[in-house]
């Protein structure tokens, strides 16, 4: 039996269990209070902290969603004695775009320099290289921003509360997280170790034209503008805007031979809003 050993199971890993479990996969997930919820969709909790060894042991496969600190991979720090002696088939990283710094919104690619220039930035280049020397068959999948049910702009433009901020030349990549569960599993499907894909949609657009459009999907006008320079945010929030770039995602169709369900937000959208209202 193949089975997924999911290191810091969250959202997009879920995303793939789903895919995986009804094709018969067993779903091992680590989590730290989650353990109902995690059987409630299907997969095997994991209490972590704890010992990762009986499940190391059954994992034909392994997928690292934990984010990292300023040492690298929690994972690795805790438990790399029992990870290096793994023998998985397959191993997959999830890493971001971020990683390429600011481009001023010019296009990357996976052959682009890596810039880190945010904090969790450098943490995840520090991590993609620590999983990448361990040996193990590892891929590295870097995401843009990542949206699906339970993470579209609706709701907020339904309450009022949504705003168009607007800062001139920002251009943002974005991928529905259906997608990165497709792309995981083709990788899965054709394993080639040490390969870095970009996983994002074929439309890098404007945020501003993203909430535009759900505002218009439900009728409503398009949410107010505000100046970036004007806009109340979070550090958080504030530091995304600082880089800007167009993700290219080639590699992931010619290698791996993914076609998008949802190749541009317009679809992506129109495809939440039928789904879940």
């Amino acid at each position: 039996m193949n089975t997924l050993l999911s290191l810091g199971h969250g959202y997009s890993a879920a995303a793939l269990a789903r895919h995986l479990i009804p094709q018969g996969w067993s779903v091992i997930g680590t989590s730290r209070s989650r353990a109902d919820a995690l059987r409630a969709e299907g997969v095997e909790p994991l209490l972590w902290p704890g010992d990762l060894a009986p499940a190391l042991a059954r994992a034909s496969h392994i997928l690292i969603s934990a984010a990292p600190d300023a040492n690298g991979d929690p994972f690795l720090q805790a438990a790399r004695t029992q990870i290096m002696a793994a023998r998985p088939d397959w191993v997959g990283y999830l890493s971001t775009t971020s990683v390429y710094g600011d481009h001023q919104g010019g296009w990357v690619d996976e052959d682009t320099p890596l810039n880190p220039q945010s904090l969790r930035a450098v943490q995840r280049v520090l991590a993609e290289r620590q999983w990448l020397a361990t040996g193990l068959p590892v891929h590295v999948f870097r995401l843009a921003g990542i949206y699906g049910p339970g993470r579209g702009p609706f709701q907020k433009v339904r309450d009022g509360s949504a705003r168009r901020i607007v800062k001139p030349g920002q251009i943002f990549s974005r991928i529905h997280v259906e997608d990165i569960a497709r792309v995981l599993a083709a990788s899965i499907a054709r394993p080639a170790p040490g390969t870095v894909y970009n996983v994002c949609d074929d439309d890098p657009a404007p945020p501003e034209d993203v909430l535009a459009e759900a505002a218009r999907l439900l009728g409503l006008p398009p949410p107010p503008e505000v100046p970036f320079d004007q806009a109340e945010m979070t550090p958080m929030a504030r530091s995304f805007y600082s880089e800007s770039k167009r993700v290219r995602n080639d590699r992931i169709k010619t290698a791996l031979g993914v076609e998008l369900a949802y190749p541009d937000y317009r679809s992506g959208l129109a495809a939440l809003l039928a789904q879940n209202g």
